[in-house]
């Protein structure tokens, strides 16, 4: 598999058009090509974005992945609010992007990941439902020869009240499809929002509650036969040879077959009879030159690149931070690290292929359906409108399924046995060891003081892994990976808050043999670590107090010190805190939120960490569904301490070392802390939800350790320093 498949596919593949406009993000409502029947039997459409049937259900279409994280729920809301109807009727559907190919793509990227979910969708589709309400009206208008602008319409209802007539959205849906789309439509302003802003329940629990929701791996065809797959466990490796003789008589079999120069794959009539046949075939694996790398010689080499003297790229300079040093009166050095994370979705990884000559389809969870229709084009061999991809519930996704090397093996699989549909499922074991990891780095941070004791420059070096080099070396201009420089960055929206006098942040690329991924929070998570510990730890040096001594260096931001100010009074940082219980702190900005977290810890006899509360505050600029911002704000805290506790993947003889839950776990439901949600939208930008937080959670954790027995931990995870949760 190429390590090209990411989160954007790759341009001009085969007969795959899409339109300049719509790439923008820009509208294309007055396409009228037909859905497929399936969708045309059941969802007349009003645009591109609505459909309304005659018993006045809306059908909001959504190309945002649902992962579990609300966007399905949050972007019904504002495209509810702009068309004023029934919420209590709202329902949402997945167009396909091989329908969005072959109408111009009027719902622009299908990608979920970097939070962008909502801010990166909510212009356009409340523009699109904002269209539809004008079209709507005017068909009401049109029906009673008046003007449209004599009428009204609530919750769905359009009423003309001078002649006392109304009339319902359904009633008059198919002839609002006739009419012309309307040009610059207006938006109402947030302060007027009745059903976006609201708390609403999420319209996905019901049937995940019951059993009802289809994810990937519970998706079925008639006839379906089941694919287990082995890639060479060493990264870089190729398959040599297996001996299918040796599962001849193995109840079930179809076939076994060569995937790819990397895998092989048993096809039988049910997968556990696939899987051990699988683990019954005798396959030797050719693994390269990566087989002597490991987890210690990768952090070897790493540490070689935090010589201020070796080779870097600046991502950040401000002043002259190598001169404040030169002159300094003291100067103060940290060196963190952060390993590799597996994303360990609780659904492995999965995709159900139907290959002919003329048609190849693909059920599947992803979080980019383009990327994954450009995917079976390439493993198929077939044009755009022959292709299709079915996108089915996520059990998870975190940045992983925006790769799609599952997606181009299931068509791979298929494209051997025509005509039969093949659901290839990952093992657990196989989802752990072929990852997408979250980069491994290390960090020196350097500061400079004068002889008052007040900082006069920081420095910070950044050695490991870039992911754009990897997966999109297009992005990577003269060495430069930008996301390497997440909350280090000079603008954006993971921008450095603090105004140091003088600043430098670079990075020494070093790229190991494992392959690099999206994971929740990327780069934001390691850097906060490294910066909000070493503030801490730059307070402690010079007696001041850890609030007090960043306050200092965030007057020029004053959403950064917002976010900062609230959890510190939640918290109650100027009060002395319990007997037995220790606080930290951690401010920063991730995916165009500002955020801030404040723990509170106690520590068992026998040294264990009791994570008791975390106050977390976030502006994300506007709050579509508050109470949605605070279950992913608490969930967010699940994957960041679990990743701080337990997380760490392991590279020995060029594999991953863990393989299962019971080697890489989780945190459990008895170490969850209280959590308490600060929502304060500021307005004027759209900031991320699911993503931001999790970079203050344990920054803040590591602070209170610290506040609790004077020892600064500097890499994770803390199971390796014999720190457990209590």
């Amino acid at each position: 598999m190429t390590e090209r498949r990411s989160f954007v596919p790759a341009p001009d593949r085969r007969s795959f058009i899409i339109g300049a406009a719509a790439a923008g993000g820009g509208l294309a409502l007055g396409l009228r090509l037909p859905f497929s029947p399936a969708h045309a039997a059941t969802s007349p459409e009003v645009n591109a974005w609505v459909a309304i049937k005659p018993d006045e259900t809306v059908a909001v279409r959504v190309v945002r992945s649902e992962m579990g994280q609300g966007t399905l729920t949050g972007l019904a809301q504002l495209v509810a609010e702009e068309l004023d109807c029934d919420w209590s009727k709202v329902t949402t559907e997945y167009p396909t992007p091989g329908e969005s190919a072959a109408r111009g793509r009027p719902w622009g990227e299908f990608m979920t990941g970097g939070s962008r979910g909502i801010r990166a969708s909510q212009d356009y589709v409340r523009k699109g439902a904002a269209a539809a309400r004008a079209m709507l009206i005017e068909a009401a208008a049109q029906e009673w020869k008046v003007s449209a602008d004599e009428c009204s319409v609530s919750n769905g209802v359009i009423a003309h009240k001078a002649s006392g007539r109304s009339t319902t959205y359904g009633k008059v849906a198919d002839a609002a499809a006739k009419i012309p789309v309307p040009s610059g439509v207006s938006l109402k302003d947030p302060s007027k929002w009745t059903i976006a802003g609201k708390g609403l329940k999420r319209l996905d629990t019901a049937d995940k509650t019951t059993g009802k929701m289809i994810y990937g791996i519970d998706f079925s065809l008639p006839g379906m036969l089941h694919a287990a797959i082995k890639d060479c466990p060493v990264f870089g490796g190729r398959l040599k040879s297996f001996d299918e003789s040796k599962i001849a008589g193995f109840k079930g079999v179809k076939k076994v077959m060569r995937v790819g120069e990397t895998a092989v794959a048993v096809i039988a009539d049910s997968w556990w009879r696939a899987k051990t046949a699988l683990d019954a075939l005798p396959i030797e694996w050719d693994e390269g030159p990566n087989a002597r790398s490991s987890s210690e010689s990768v952090a070897a080499w790493l540490k070689e690149g935090l010589d201020y003297a070796q080779p870097a790229v600046v991502g950040n300079s401000v002043g002259d931070a190598r001169g404040a040093l030169a002159k300094a009166a003291k100067t103060y050095e940290a060196v963190y690290a952060y390993p590799h994370q597996n994303h360990a979705a609780m659904e492995p990884l999965n995709a159900t292929a139907l290959y002919t000559d003329e048609k190849c389809e693909v059920w599947t969870g992803t979080q980019n359906g383009e990327a994954a229709f450009t995917a079976v084009m390439s493993a198929s061999g077939l044009p755009a409108e022959k292709c299709e991809v079915h996108k089915l519930m996520l059990g998870g996704g975190f940045g992983r399924r925006g790769f799609t090397d599952y997606v181009e093996q299931a068509v791979l699989i298929a494209k051997q046995m025509p005509g039969a549909p093949i659901k290839l499922l990952w093992s657990r074991e196989e989802d752990m060891a072929h990852g997408k990891y979250h980069p491994v780095t290390q960090c020196k941070l350097t500061a400079s003081f004068d002889d008052k004791k007040n900082l006069t420059g920081l420095r910070l070096r950044i050695s490991g892994q870039s992911i754009f080099s990897v997966v999109r070396p297009e992005i990577v201009k003269n060495g430069l990976d930008p996301a390497v420089f997440q909350g280090f960055a000079p603008s954006g929206d993971a921008a450095l808050g603090y105004d140091f006098p003088n600043f430098l942040a670079d990075h020494s690329m070093r790229n190991p043999s494992t392959p690099p991924g999206w994971w929740r929070g990327v780069n934001v998570n390691q850097n906060v670590i490294y910066l909000e510990c070493f503030m801490d730890e730059l307070a402690h040096e010079v007696g001041e107090d850890p609030v007090a001594f960043r306050r200092k260096f965030l007057g020029k931001s004053p959403k950064h010190l917002a976010v900062l100010n609230a959890v510190a009074e939640r918290i109650g940082w100027e009060r002395p805190a319990p007997k037995g219980v220790y606080r930290g702190i951690a401010v920063a900005m991730g995916y165009g939120s500002y955020v801030a977290g404040a723990a509170e810890i106690s520590l068992s006899d026998d040294g264990a960490v009791k994570v008791r509360r975390i106050v977390a505050a976030t502006d994300p600029g506007y709050a579509v569904n508050p109470a949605q911002i605070e279950r992913q704000v608490a969930g967010s805290f699940v994957y960041g301490l679990s990743g701080l506790f337990y997380g760490g993947i392991t590279i020995k003889d060029g594999r991953a070392v863990e393989r299962n839950f019971d080697d890489y776990p989780s945190m459990r439901i008895r170490e969850m802390p209280q959590v308490e949600t600060i929502v304060m939208p500021s307005g004027g930008f759209w900031g991320g939800v699911g993503e931001p937080t999790i970079c203050v959670a344990a920054p803040a954790v590591l602070n209170a350790y610290f506040a609790a027995t004077g020892k600064r931990i500097r890499s994770a995870p803390l199971k390796n320093a014999g720190i457990a949760m209590a």
